[in-house]
């Protein structure tokens, strides 16, 4: 699964020129078209993803697997209790043994540290299907989706409504301020996304916090709402 954008890792989108985003969108474009017209993809042939789960998700587990169906591969389900990390062995040595296997590495984790300790350890490329902190595939698919339907991005309004201290939330900033989508995030008071995701976004874009949701999507060319509680905080109910 060597990388053509010249990245070993997907931890974050920050890890992305804007370029290489551009690329990255053109190509799931031209996929996603041919795969409707009925043309089969072997870009992947003869590769295996290893699928390391610690959150659960219907839709991160059927995306990823079903994706690398559709491009030729192989996606193997590997539940953190499953593995030797729910007996106690060290996410990096887990990365250096499985990483001699596999093509490919997607984790859906916990604690972002566990991104970072599988990508700094791992022969092969490592995708962050989801952390505390960030959710860079989300993110990528949602500007995709946008640019799919309102065209170009530039200039254009995103809004944000619901809890802005949460994984979405930053990887949409990081997304917008790579695109030129201006982003305005309306969330409940002291439910702020990071001051350092949103000081990084407004080098870029107009970006705007307000606790007043009508405030939030006025004037929004595509509004994106969430959950008020997100997966893990439930004691904030």
């Amino acid at each position: 699964m060597s990388s053509k954008l010249g990245i070993k890792d997907l931890t974050s989108i920050e890890d992305l020129t804007t370029e290489q985003v551009w690329k990255i969108f053109r190509l799931a474009e031209n996929i996603k078209l041919e795969t409707f017209a009925g043309k089969q993809h072997h870009f992947l042939e003869g590769q295996t993803l290893g699928m390391l789960f610690q959150k659960p998700s219907t839709r991160t587990r059927i995306s990823f697997e079903v994706g690398m169906t559709q491009l030729g591969g192989h996606a193997i389900y590997l539940g953190w209790n499953d593995v030797q990390l729910g007996r106690g062995e060290t996410v990096p040595d887990f990365a250096r043994v499985v990483s001699r296997y596999l093509d490919g590495i997607m984790a859906r984790v916990f604690t972002h540290e566990h991104i970072t300790q599988l990508a700094e350890a791992s022969r092969v490329p490592v995708i962050n299907g989801l952390s505390d902190l960030l959710h860079p595939c989300q993110g990528l698919t949602d500007l995709f989706t946008m640019w799919e339907k309102l065209g170009p991005l530039d200039g254009k309004k995103l809004a944000f409504v619901g809890d802005g201290d949460n994984n979405v939330t930053h990887s949409l900033l990081n997304a917008c301020a790579k695109l030129g989508v201006d982003i305005t995030v309306g969330c409940p008071k002291g439910f702020e996304p990071r001051n350092e995701f949103v000081s990084h976004a407004s080098e870029a874009v107009d970006v705007t916090i307000t606790n007043d949701p009508d405030e939030a999507v006025a004037g929004a060319d595509a509004i994106y709402t969430d959950v008020w509680v997100s997966m893990g905080k439930d004691e904030e109910r």
